[in-house]
């Protein structure tokens, strides 16, 4: 597989930043930080190197404002926060595979090409049409779509803050929809076939309608002081240190209490998911959908009753 040349934008951001420091300054994280992200998302492998990867956590970043609502100035330990809660591997491999890295393409063609082809069969509701949609897509994100003469990746534009599965199902099923369109232009969408075709589990509406009743109950349920950890932590960017303190706990043991809370919420939205119909399949590729990219407001569910202050025998724990 031929490397395509690096994107026109990238390319020329590339070149005005003088220095490594710029890019690590306008992601707002230490290099350390970087280092450790970077690492973490196995970007070396893909031949993604640090700027290169501080460029496109920064695009996530201010897309987002860090997960912080519109104006907020976001503190360096939100940004870092909000980077350590994207899916980084898929990020860098995404991006990687974006700038055109042999690498990258590698991997993405072993992981997602198949799936990407039966999920646009399910879509479709068709062998011929799914693979001719799959195609499609596939050459668009290879970058054989050129505007203003620069072969461009959708790639480019995920942010990792869903996985790189959903986030391709869901462009697979955006691609439908607008090529019916394009085709049916007097004839209403639920008036088609394609009303009543298989769809992606995770484009399906109620299935994400399900979803979201499935986040709302799980998070309802927790003790106001399990909900105020993770607004503290995931929403507010707090750090285990200041969250052991507060608790008057080793910040080890905060780390495992975290942990071992995010599990215990993965396992009760699954059973949820699974006792109102989903397969198990199902319900997994649905956990994959970042819950803020279907329109949940995760801190009014987080703070669903008033959390009472932190219990005074936190530091005997």
């Amino acid at each position: 597989m031929d490397s395509l040349p690096l994107q026109d934008g990238i390319q020329n951001g590339l070149a005005e930043e003088l220095s490594p420091a710029a890019p690590v300054e306008r992601a707002g994280i230490s290099p350390g930080n970087l280092r450790e992200l970077w690492t973490q998302a196995q970007a070396a492998a893909y031949d993604l190197s640090e700027v290169e990867f501080a460029l496109a956590l920064a695009a996530a970043g201010g897309k987002y404002n860090f997960g912080l609502p519109a104006q907020q100035a976001s503190t360096p330990s939100q940004r870092l926060a909000f980077y350590r809660n994207l899916h980084l591997k898929e990020l860098a491999l995404a991006h990687a595979c974006a700038l055109g890295r042999d690498a990258a393409w590698q991997v993405f063609v072993s992981q997602y090409q198949a799936a990407l082809k039966q999920t646009a069969i399910r879509i479709t509701g068709s062998a011929s049409l799914g693979e001719d949609l799959a195609g499609a897509l596939y050459s668009e994100l290879f970058g054989l779509t050129e505007r203003d003469g620069v072969r461009r990746s959708p790639l480019a534009s995920y942010t990792g803050r869903g996985s790189l599965m959903g986030w391709l199902q869901a462009t697979l099923a955006q691609r439908h929809v607008d090529h019916h369109r394009r085709t049916h232009r007097e004839t209403p969408l639920e008036d088609n076939d394609f009303a009543a075709a298989p769809v992606s589990p995770v484009a399906a509406t109620h299935e994400i309608e399900r979803l979201k009743d499935a986040i709302g109950n799980t998070f309802n349920a927790l003790p106001a002081e399990d909900r105020l950890l993770l607004v503290s932590y995931f929403l507010d960017g707090r750090t285990l240190l200041e969250l052991a303190r507060l608790l008057r706990v080793h910040e080890a043991t905060m780390s495992r209490r975290l942990k071992r809370l995010t599990q215990d919420l993965r396992k009760r939205l699954l059973k949820d998911l699974q006792a109102h119909g989903m397969s198990r399949a199902a319900a997994e590729e649905a956990l994959g959908t970042d819950p803020r990219d279907i329109d949940i407001n995760l801190r009014s569910l987080l703070q669903a009753s008033p959390p009472s202050p932190f219990s005074q025998q936190a530091g005997t724990r």
